[in-house]
């Protein structure tokens, strides 16, 4: 389990290292409405934090080995790398190629797996004993927790105090360091969001434990968990109170909005709590923070998707 005082430790070691990303409000979504743009922190997305939380916590130059379908891989890579560190990084090989050719542009080394096939856990716990290797989890750890955590500390910090919280959520890393911090800075309401084809969280909380699903068929390749975390599961059951769906179609749309209102481009995954906003899925009363998780997406893809 962590706690806020983990929260602020994280955010001690982040500071001047991490992106303080600035909040933004947007006069078509409400003055209520408040975000948190990760697309601008280091590596593309929230996922630096942890994973500088996490590294920082080794033996200087430890070698490390991350499993992760670009977001992790990256800031695992760009981490290592800061800390004097070697990063192989297992990536599926249907990996979006802007994210595999970024993670490799860190210095990682990178071998591929079938995210339809393959277990990536046995295979990221396997290469790690067989080489010595420290395994940095995506989500299933409390240092890679807290680290996250600090994106929702620095916004409530920097725009006030927030009524909902708003969270992207795969593993369960980013909701559950951010709802931590959230729930002891005054937070009544927090709300994760994930796409409608991957809706293991919505049905674990329905169902009151973890539940399993096929990988999902989603364009939001971040949020293609298919079971929640055990260690996310047993922080985020007790903190969260709702979670939402979009579908692609609203992901895109909320896509185009961030790009063309906003003037942020945002990858699907990070898109997906905008979406939520923009569809009336969740409730405007009050004070709303809005975390835009990231925005490592290349320009044809973007092109494509939005087209």
């Amino acid at each position: 389990m962590i706690g806020a005082d983990d929260v602020r430790a994280a955010a001690r070691l982040l500071d001047g290292v991490a992106h303080r990303t600035p909040p933004i409000t947007s006069r078509t979504l409400g003055a209520q409405f408040v975000l948190k743009p990760e697309c601008l922190q280091r590596a593309g997305a929230f996922k630096f934090r942890g994973a500088f939380n996490k590294i920082a916590s080794l033996p200087r130059g430890a070698p490390v080995v991350a499993y992760s379908s670009g977001n992790h891989a990256q800031a695992v890579a760009l981490a290592a790398s800061l800390l004097g560190s070697k990063a192989t990084i297992l990536m599926p090989a249907d990996a979006p190629r802007a994210k595999v050719d970024a993670t490799r542009g860190y210095g990682a080394e990178i071998a591929t797996y079938d995210r339809y096939t393959d277990d990536r856990e046995a295979l990221g716990s396997a290469l790690a004993a067989e080489r010595g290797l420290e395994l940095v989890r995506p989500y299933d750890d409390s240092l890679v927790m807290a680290g996250q955590g600090t994106a929702a500390l620095e916004l409530i910090e920097d725009a006030g105090p927030l009524d909902t919280l708003v969270v992207p959520v795969g593993g369960g890393g980013l909701i559950s360091g951010c709802a931590t911090i959230a729930r002891a800075l005054g937070v009544r309401r927090i709300v994760g969001v994930e796409p409608e084809a991957g809706d293991d969280w919505r049905r674990s909380l329905a169902a009151g434990r973890p539940v399993r699903i096929d990988v999902p068929r989603t364009i939001a390749d971040g949020l293609q968990t298919n079971v929640p975390g055990n260690l996310t599961w047993e922080v985020a059951s007790r903190l969260v109170d709702e979670i939402v769906t979009v579908t692609d179609a609203q992901i895109v749309d909320a896509m185009r909005f961030a790009f063309e209102r906003l003037k942020l481009v945002v990858e699907p995954s990070g898109a997906v709590g905008i979406a939520a906003v923009l569809e009336g899925a969740v409730s405007a009363a009050g004070r709303v923070g809005v975390i835009v998780s990231g925005g490592n997406i290349g320009a044809d893809r973007f092109a494509e998707l939005i087209a």
